[in-house]
């Protein structure tokens, strides 16, 4: 059986995809980050929590305080991507479940009363949305270049707050020069799939 989305997009989101390394100046506007997350909000969720905060890095000086926090090597990607996205959880995320899971609405003081199971959910299915917003980003004809390679704590105290877990950083724009390193092997479908 083969897939029903069309091969292009299928090259556009997964098989052509990379990781981009550098960017051309073109700006990514408000427009089209809006559109990204227009699409990728459907993307599930346990109890459709959507943890996933996204703090964008427009100014010169905001971005300045971010590549400081970011490793060696991340630097110059971040400080020349045309956008630079902070993806955090929120770990306070149950404060929308009535309006965001209404059917249940004691969802959030049944399994979310307590901090560190929030914590847990938040993080795990922030990462989720944060994989969904990768997509989108390709989704828009863009490239990202995803990064967890940063002072965590840092950004944190930067530019969040004690209820916001960031996850990672994500540099978006179109891809320039050499915007590619060799893409890496895959696992097989038998070393990854086990049928019981």
């Amino acid at each position: 059986m083969s897939l029903v989305l069309d091969p292009t997009a299928q090259d556009l989101l997964f098989r052509e995809a990379r990781t981009a390394n550098t960017f051309t100046d073109e700006p990514v506007t408000d427009e089209q980050v809006q559109a990204i997350y227009d699409l990728v909000k459907y993307g599930p969720t346990a109890f459709n929590q959507s943890p996933l905060r996204i703090t964008l890095v427009r100014s010169a000086e905001a971005r300045e305080r971010l590549v400081r926090h970011m490793a060696e090597g991340n630097r110059p990607k971040t400080a020349t991507a045309p956008l630079v996205a902070i993806l955090s959880a929120d770990n306070e995320f149950h404060e929308e479940l009535p309006a965001l899971f209404p059917h249940f609405p004691a969802a959030k003081d049944l399994f979310f009363a307590e901090r560190p199971v929030r914590e847990s959910a938040a993080g795990m299915n922030a990462a989720l949305q944060a994989a969904y917003f990768i997509i989108g980003v390709r989704a828009a004809g863009l490239a990202a270049g995803p990064m967890t390679g940063l002072d965590f704590a840092g950004v944190q105290k930067e530019f969040l707050d004690d209820d916001h877990t960031p996850l990672m950083v994500v540099n978006i724009g179109r891809p320039g020069p050499d915007a590619w390193h060799p893409r890496s092997p895959r696992l097989a479908y038998d070393d990854v799939v086990t049928t019981v």
